[in-house]
């Protein structure tokens, strides 16, 4: 599992993140979804919907990668992996909570 997670902060070290959806932003198709966090992607990654590697990015200096989320998207009908970076545990909590109380979407953390 080592491995994994060392791979991974080799993915962060190597692209750069951009954050698209800043905390409080809505999202652009569903207005009443509001980020609790800032929200972004790693230019030069791809993800099973074709865009970058999706990222939550938290208040903890640093900004290592803490946990990822897999989600399964039933309106999409795919499945994603997001890095939690930074988080603490109430931001875990709230990234879980918001991503399993949408309806088509479901999410399970993987800790690091």
């Amino acid at each position: 599992m080592n491995d994994f997670w060392q791979a991974m902060d080799q993915l962060v070290t190597e692209c750069e993140l951009i954050i698209d959806r800043p905390k409080g932003s809505r999202h652009p198709k569903f207005p009443s979804f509001v980020y609790p966090l800032d929200y972004g992607y790693l230019h030069g990654t791809s993800s099973a919907d074709g865009d970058g590697i999706d990222v939550w990015r938290g208040t903890l200096a640093g900004g290592e990668i803490n946990a990822i989320v897999v989600t399964i998207d039933l309106f999409k009908r795919d499945s994603e992996v997001k890095l939690l970076m930074g988080c603490t545990e109430d931001e875990i909590e709230t990234i879980c909570r918001v991503l399993n109380e949408v309806q088509h979407m479901k999410g399970i953390l993987v800790r690091r």
